[in-house]
């Protein structure tokens, strides 16, 4: 008897539809997997026998092949492992599952017959949707995560036998549901807060610029300074996440085995502090079936870099597409993947090698220059600020008051962030840092007065073409922070004086 069962495997951060077919006919006992499967689905053979006899079902008997369709697509993981279990017991009449064609099967089947949790689980319950599914069967561990996608029955399971007896009709389970509003309406943690942070009033203007514009930014200063704990509260100052955005963030830490047990949703912006020894691969994406990497991890988030010039070169060198285009694109001999990359990337860094300015330096000239060389000019230029953090004074570290709290400079932010939706309403462009040519033109018009300042500092500083795009995206912010509909003389050099600090050190 043949039986066909529905799945789907993923395939960079989208699903793809599997199907599962299962016929079981007379001859000599052996189970054949065929379909281009990975070592994993192979093993599942194994796996699956004895998930079906320790459940209270018969071992099949005869011939049984399984195929995984369509057969050019390569299956990976242990997620085939129910539907290849139902459908073997579909195939030897040991049930009679009804409105199969009605749902999406997936989950790994330890030897007991329990459904463990798989990855993925979200982009499937969306393919599901897609295709016009009622409902999607999935380990209970991923019932929350799945039961985000609305107009979907998410029915969870714990075990095989459970999965074959509601299939059968026997027994009545309950979908998931999730109240996504709720899971919005949290409070965000205050585990950081820009009011720990004494003095260094200057890089928080700089770090409130920066997000409100999405733009990258560069912190330079000796040690002890604080640029690492002013880059982890970047996210407290960031708009909160769309539904659309946590959705498209949660995919991606679906995919990774990055959400928690119960997790439904990610709604806080990822912040990301990969090692200085990371690799390609690492940072990027990759192995030889493409998955991503953290950069694409920080989708929607931020990626914090700290002690940037310990990273090797070659691995910063492959950030310079993805800070474009806001996307990136693995190609391997098993094909070619395309994983979302829209972050806001913060970086730290010593002036030296010794930590200190180059005036109070012990290093040598030389020393000093082949540090700062192992991060290159068109890196930089796409770092839209560059700030110094000097050493905090002791009166600042003494005094009692604290700064503004994260949550008042948030709400500046968000009121620029609005602004900048509404001007782009129906572009591709989110956020002023992501302006292309044509917005440039159309929405950063300057006066005689600030367009003679910007041209003595493109000339003088010896800016080039990419950093002179990059100052009129900031100085377009900090005029939606002041709520100016045009740019004055004011936004523009403090837009320039961003700009400044690379070329003292770099030349």
């Amino acid at each position: 008897m043949l039986a066909q069962i529905r799945s789907a495997a993923v395939q960079g951060v989208d699903a793809t539809p599997i199907e599962v077919e299962v016929d079981s006919s007379f001859g000599q006992t052996a189970i054949v997997v065929v379909g281009l499967p990975d070592a994993a689905v192979k093993e599942s053979r194994d796996r699956v026998l004895t998930a079906v006899t320790n459940s209270g079902f018969r071992f099949p008997m005869g011939r049984t092949t399984i195929n995984l369709a369509p057969a050019d697509t390569r299956k990976e993981g242990p997620s085939f492992d129910l539907p290849i279990g139902i459908g073997i017991l579909a195939a030897t009449e040991q049930i009679e599952p009804r409105h199969l064609e009605d749902y999406i099967l997936i989950g790994e089947l330890a030897l007991t017959g329990a459904v463990r949790p798989v990855r993925g689980a979200l982009p499937i319950a969306l393919q599901a949707r897609a295709e016009g599914r009622r409902g999607i069967l999935v380990p209970r561990e991923n019932a929350a995560e799945a039961a985000v996608v609305s107009d979907l029955d998410v029915i969870p399971i714990q075990n095989l036998r459970e999965a074959a007896l509601f299939l059968e009709g026997s027994i009545d389970i309950p979908p998931t549901r999730v109240d996504v509003r709720a899971l919005f309406a949290q409070p965000p943690s205050d585990e950081f807060d820009l009011a720990d942070v004494k003095g260094q009033e200057s890089v928080k203007r700089a770090l409130e610029v920066a997000a409100a514009g999405g733009h990258n930014l560069l912190l330079i200063g000796p040690p002890g300074t604080g640029k690492s704990m002013l880059a982890k509260r970047v996210p407290t100052i960031l708009p909160p996440l769309t539904l659309s955005e946590a959705l498209e963030t949660t995919k991606i830490h679906s995919i990774c085995g990055l959400l928690a047990p119960g997790q439904g949703l990610v709604t806080s912006r990822p912040f990301r502090t990969p090692h200085h020894t990371a690799s390609d691969a690492g940072l990027l994406g990759g192995n030889i079936q493409p998955t991503p990497g953290e950069i694409s991890l920080a989708h929607h988030g931020v990626l914090f870099l700290d002690e940037l010039p310990e990273f090797k070169r070659s691995v910063l060198e492959t950030m310079r597409q993805p800070l474009e285009e806001g996307k990136v694109t693995i190609s391997r001999a098993a094909g070619t993947m395309t994983f979302p990359a829209q972050f806001m990337l913060v970086a730290a860094m010593n002036p030296t090698p010794d930590g200190k300015m180059p005036q109070e330096s012990r290093s040598s000239p030389r020393e000093i220059q082949s540090y700062l060389g192992r991060i290159s000019g068109p890196l930089l230029d796409r770092i839209d600020l560059h700030v110094e953090v000097p050493a905090v004074k002791f009166a600042d570290l003494s005094q009692a008051a604290s700064g503004e709290p994260s949550a008042v400079v948030r709400q500046r932010v968000v009121a620029a962030r609005e602004l900048q939706q509404a001007r782009f309403a129906g572009r591709r462009a989110t956020c002023n840092a992501r302006m292309g040519t044509r917005e440039l033109k159309e929405f950063v018009q300057l006066n005689e007065t600030t367009l003679t300042l910007l041209k003595h500092a493109v000339t003088d500083r010896n800016l080039s073409a990419r950093a002179h795009d990059r100052i009129l995206k900031v100085a377009r912010t900090i005029a939606d922070l002041a709520g100016r509909a045009s740019l004055t003389e004011e936004d523009v050099f403090e837009a320039v004086q961003y700009r400044s600090l690379d070329r003292q050190l770099w030349t």
